[in-house]
């Protein structure tokens, strides 16, 4: 074992022993549960959608036995409902609510053990025409140890912001107008010294003004000062936060399929078009292959993984294709060569991630907006209405445990330092 593993093993072992003596939850970190992609996970931190690497996968987690027993360590009222989801960074909550009062976005700070308000920032708001499942508040924050980056738009106005984790406002850029049928709704993911926006805009069926452009855009984390610009094909707005491996920024949208740019300067490295429809989950990259979908509220969906060129002569190439209980919202999770997802009509499947054959495929009932995440060896979904399910993650189809959360769900769980938190209805909770 490499001596920088070793030593990130002693650390977390040692945090386990303490959350044992205190009656909670923990981590621990070992070699074998790492992938090829995977680097190691602190039990800290939760810094955007869908966690580390956007792969909403902790594989030494532990969801408890009997999580529908549990009881709430603190709940708080946000007074609205919305579904942009949860970034946890040193012992803090971030999350986006619009305002009970007036027209304004909230970025809210809570203490992740207490469930304590730290602070709460307020930015005007304007109203905007949506999708019947989307809200104003529906962009998850990322963070680092320095700041937190928000992204919102009310038409009229695209913000990027960044503040420090004592709510001081460091810059915010204004990229313009966006056109979109349905309302904003991407995330801002960051690397490095590098925030990235996947920009994406409507240019087709577009009801009231002009056809948007689309570009994935990249500044500078202290500053926010353009690093580059880069246009990508404008169909149908996409909402996936981009991925970011080995130096590439890896997208989805209808226009392009998978793609992606070099994160040092923007430049198309590769693209494949495989979409025919919408993209809003986000890309899963699992060793070479990147895999996406898309979709439409009407049926349709196809999910595509997409072998990624090791060179600069070669050509991403389609593996394969899964058309039957293929999802459109919901981002899937991957671990251990196994693919998990949940279709928006509530069938969860299992597949090989290499081949794409189907290992079990499932009607778990319900619909589904929210991602799932992998813990230890479980997957969590929870649908439209609340409902919980709680399945083995294993190829051989095993369901544990159901759970009614009693209100709504439309926001990804997020999990750090052996706590989960639930957006539900109005509130948010911590088990």
């Amino acid at each position: 074992m490499p001596s920088f593993l070793a030593s990130k093993v002693a650390t977390c072992c040692d945090r386990l022993a303490k959350c044992v003596c205190a009656n909670l939850v923990g981590f621990i970190l070992c070699s074998g549960a790492l992938t090829a992609n995977a680097v190691p996970a602190t039990a800290d931190d939760w810094p955007g959608f869908h966690g580390l690497r956007i792969a909403g996968v902790l594989p030494d987690a532990q969801l408890p036995e009997g999580l529908e027993k549990q009881s709430y360590r603190w709940t708080v009222d946000l007074k609205t409902r919305d579904v942009g989801s949860m970034a946890i960074q040193n012992g803090r909550v971030y999350l986006l609510s619009m305002s009970p009062a007036k027209q304004t976005l909230r970025l809210i700070s809570i203490n992740l053990r207490t469930g304590n308000v730290n602070w709460t920032r307020e930015f005007p708001h304007a109203k905007n025409h949506l999708h019947s499942r989307n809200t104003l508040a529906s962009s998850t924050p990322a963070t680092d140890s320095r700041y937190v980056y928000i992204a919102h738009s009310d038409r009229q106005h695209t913000w990027l912001r960044c503040l420090d984790h004592q709510g001081n406002e460091v810059w915010q850029r204004d990229f313009g107008v966006a056109q979109s049928q349905h309302g904003f709704g991407v995330s801002p993911t960051v690397h490095g010294e590098t925030v990235v926006l996947n920009f994406s805009q409507q240019a087709d069926r577009v009801e009231n003004g002009q056809p948007g452009t689309s570009r994935v855009i990249a500044v500078n984390r202290s500053t926010g000062e353009t690093i580059w610009q880069t246009p990508v094909t404008s169909t149908r707005v996409c909402y996936g936060t981009p991925v970011i491996r080995d130096g590439k920024v890896i997208c989805a949208n209808t226009g392009d399929g998978i793609y992606a740019l070099s994160l040092e300067t923007g430049k198309m490295l590769w693209r494949l078009p495989v979409f025919k429809m919408r993209c809003v989950s986000s890309p899963v990259v699992v060793g070479d292959l990147a895999i996406g979908s898309s979709g439409s509220g009407g049926g349709g969906n196809h999910l595509v993984a997409v072998r990624m060129p090791s060179g600069q002569t070669d050509a991403p190439q389609e593996v394969y294709r899964i058309e039957k209980a293929a999802p459109y919202v919901p981002t899937s999770v991957a671990h251990n060569g196994m693919l998990f997802t949940i279709d928006d009509k509530g069938i969860a499947s299992c597949f090989d991630v290499a081949t794409g054959d189907v290992q079990w495929t499932k009607r778990i009932g319900g619909t589904y907006s929210a991602s799932p995440i992998l813990l230890g060896d479980k997957v969590l979904v929870i649908n439209l209405d609340g409902e919980a399910t709680v399945l083995r993650a294993a190829r051989t189809f095993e369901k544990l445990s159901e759970i009614n959360l009693g209100g709504p769900v439309g926001a990804t769980p997020a999990y750090a330092d052996g706590r989960l938190l639930l957006r539900v209805g109005t509130e948010l909770r911590c088990l």
